[in-house]
């Protein structure tokens, strides 16, 4: 197993990895709408959600790979009724790329955000 770490995406804030390879495959931890320096990117679901995959690309290119290469995410919602206007942004973030996904409403995320993304990525 390989830790993956990167400056362009926030620090994991306890004990954890942004990302741990393993094998053929990637498994990012959950990203929320943090800047990399840490700061809270303040917003409706639309910016927080971009704020999110800027994090996941980039902690994804740390370990060499794309969004493109993205088998599996899964979408943790502060509130079900964000599901179109967070679904836009990740349509646009994947393009024709389509990867399995589970989006679920959660009662709390951490640091009150609306939206939290992880990812498993296929790195062959």
């Amino acid at each position: 197993m390989k830790k993956i770490q990167t400056q362009n995406a926030p620090a994991a804030i306890g004990p954890y990895s942004q990302a741990i390879a393993a094998g053929s495959l990637l498994f990012t931890s959950g990203q929320i709408p943090l800047r990399p320096d840490g700061s809270l990117h303040e917003g409706g679901i639309e910016a927080q959600t971009q704020q999110v995959f800027d994090n996941l690309r980039a902690v994804i290119e740390a370990a060499g790979a794309s969004l493109d290469q993205v088998v599996k995410t899964t979408v943790f919602l502060k509130d079900l009724q964000d599901f179109a206007a967070m679904n836009n942004v990740y349509a646009a973030a994947f393009g024709n790329h389509c990867p399995a996904r589970s989006t679920v409403q959660v009662a709390r995320l951490p640091r009150d955000v609306l939206v939290e993304i992880e990812a498993i990525v296929s790195l062959s």
